[in-house]
């Protein structure tokens, strides 16, 4: 694993430096060609080939510098509240590292012996050098940490603006599961109180000595729970999955009610697939039943409807109890309208609603409109045959 990290370290350093050298070696032929035509202006009898060593042996001696003036840069960046002091530090280096290259590359020049001329000696050189190479010789010195310091403020504004994509990220998800939690918590809440009225109405019939009728709704209600922890952990399941737990809980109530209940489902072929909140329909049928069709001494009726319209799913429950009370509309309130209206915020935000309202020929009628999209079953679930969801009848 060290040697791994050792050789790839190596690797990206070799890429550097051969980076740096070809850079400085275009800029030595670039500013060759501005030279060799201003010796021909100039009928400077010198070879070409003095110009061309005279112009690389300048840049390579940079280049040996470079790395010097990288950790210079480095080490004493171009901060905004350092910049004054740093900047007349920089600008001192910049005066030692130009003369220090000049030195070197007259050294080299007349230890090669090119423009005999004007370099006889070193110090002729080194002079003749410094007459036309100083100043170049510190804007070299800036240009190079200018680009040091542009880069090092390149990586930095990624890096932040990686960490500002990471926190960003991870505020989603923490917001994900916040809302997860939430609608995981209502659900929690919401099925132990449909279990606790479905408890008390077999205690009810214990009580009742109707032992038959008590042993049956038991056996439903486990085959309930039993497809309600199959689908625990999912908060969005298809239509003609919910038509199933909302069928395993009618057969519930059938038991208690008898004859009273009459129930009539229609469900439009073209949105057995459509996403819905899970158990979103058993609270709205418990509601009208407890408040519909339990007020009334009466047979009741119960229908329920799933279709789409104007490109939107649109779920009905129509009971023909007594209505909504003026004073005191129960149907409108309780804790599992309420916990209904919240998963639809939180699932939907203002794509969804929930209506109730007094039905037309009496009664209650509960509207649920959602956003239209389709959600396809396992494969290995279990699924009701679609013509059962066309009438159930009690």
């Amino acid at each position: 694993m060290l040697a791994s990290m050792l050789k790839i370290t190596e690797n990206r350093t070799l890429r550097r430096t051969f980076g740096y050298f070809l850079a400085w070696t275009i800029l030595g032929l670039f500013m060759f060609s501005q030279g060799i035509v201003q010796s021909r202006f100039s009928n400077d009898p010198s070879p070409w080939t003095h110009h061309l060593t005279g112009w690389m042996v300048g840049v390579y001696v940079w280049f040996l510098l470079t790395p010097g003036i990288r950790w210079l840069g480095r080490r004493f960046p171009l901060e905004r509240r350092y910049w004054l002091r740093r900047a007349i530090l920089h600008t001192s280096i910049a005066f030692v590292v130009a003369l220090l290259q000049l030195a070197t590359e007259a050294a080299i020049l007349h230890w090669i012996g090119v423009f005999p001329m004007y370099m006889k000696t070193f110090e002729a050189t080194f002079f003749f050098l410094l007459i036309i190479g100083f100043h170049q010789g510190i804007l070299t010195y800036w240009s190079v940490l200018a680009l040091q310091q542009g880069f090092a403020w390149y990586l930095r504004y990624e890096e932040r603006k990686q960490e500002a994509l990471r926190l960003e990220l991870r505020s989603s998800q923490l917001e994900r599961q916040l809302v997860q939690a939430h609608l995981g918590a209502l659900k929690m809440q919401l099925q132990p109180h449909f279990l606790f009225n479905t408890l008390n109405a077999i205690m009810v019939l214990v009580r009742q000595e109707k032992g038959r009728e008590a042993e049956e709704m038991l056996g439903r209600l486990s085959d309930l729970l039993r497809c309600v922890l199959d689908d625990v952990d999912t908060q969005e399941i298809p239509v003609r999955r919910e038509m199933e737990y909302l069928q395993l809980y009618l057969s519930i109530e059938q038991v208690r009610f008898q004859d009273r209940l009459r129930v009539e489902i229609a469900v439009a072929p073209e949105v057995l697939d459509a996403a819905v909140p899970h158990m979103i329909l058993q609270p709205i049928v418990e509601n009208a039943i407890r408040h519909g069709i339990g007020r009334s001494s009466t047979a009741g009726r119960l229908q329920i409807s799933a279709c789409l319209v104007a490109g939107r799913l649109e779920l009905r429950v129509l009971d023909d109890g007594p209505g909504l009370l003026q004073n005191a509309p129960a149907q409108s309130r309780g804790i599992g309208l309420a916990n209904t209206r919240a998963r639809l915020e939180q699932l939907y935000g203002t794509e969804a609603r929930l209506i109730v309202e007094d039905a037309e020929g009496g009664g209650v009628l509960a509207t649920m409109l959602l956003p239209c999209r389709t959600l396809a079953m396992d494969p290995g679930t279990e699924r009701m045959e679609t013509n059962a969801l066309h009438g159930f009848a009690g």
